[in-house]
């Protein structure tokens, strides 16, 4: 499967939620990185490019919505697919496709919708929305 070994980064302030989420991706062979805040997450896809991000919009210091603006105005990250992770419903699921989101995953989740939307943005597939 395509998705083995896939670099997942998980950028999510809230620790048991990041370990939930690494966990459950850890068991599906991806390698997962990890990172509370904006700052990190840039140092993070410069020193080791995920082929995958999850971003929480909710995130201290530089904005969930202002992070996945500046990975989109680099070349060198702009390739990098964007699933984002968000309490709120449609309203946030709108914003973030504008802003060049791949995929949108509304909180609480279930580990088979986190791993499924994962490796549907990985294979390349769009959104089946709804």
């Amino acid at each position: 499967m395509s998705a083995m070994r896939a670099r997942v980064l998980i950028v999510e302030d809230h620790p048991t939620m990041r370990e939930a989420m690494r966990m459950v991706l850890a068991d599906e062979g991806f390698a997962v990185d990890q990172a509370a805040d904006g700052a990190r997450a840039l140092d993070l896809v410069a020193s080791d490019r995920p082929d995958v991000i999850l971003l929480d919009l909710n995130i201290p210091g530089i904005s969930g919505s202002d992070l996945l603006a500046a990975l989109r105005a680099t070349s060198t990250t702009s390739g990098i697919p964007v699933i984002v992770v968000t309490a709120e419903e449609e309203e946030g699921r709108r914003a973030a496709m504008q802003a060049g989101a791949q995929d949108y995953l509304t909180k609480p989740f279930s580990p088979r919708a986190l791993v499924r939307t994962v490796e549907r943005v990985l294979g390349g597939s769009e959104p089946t929305g709804g």
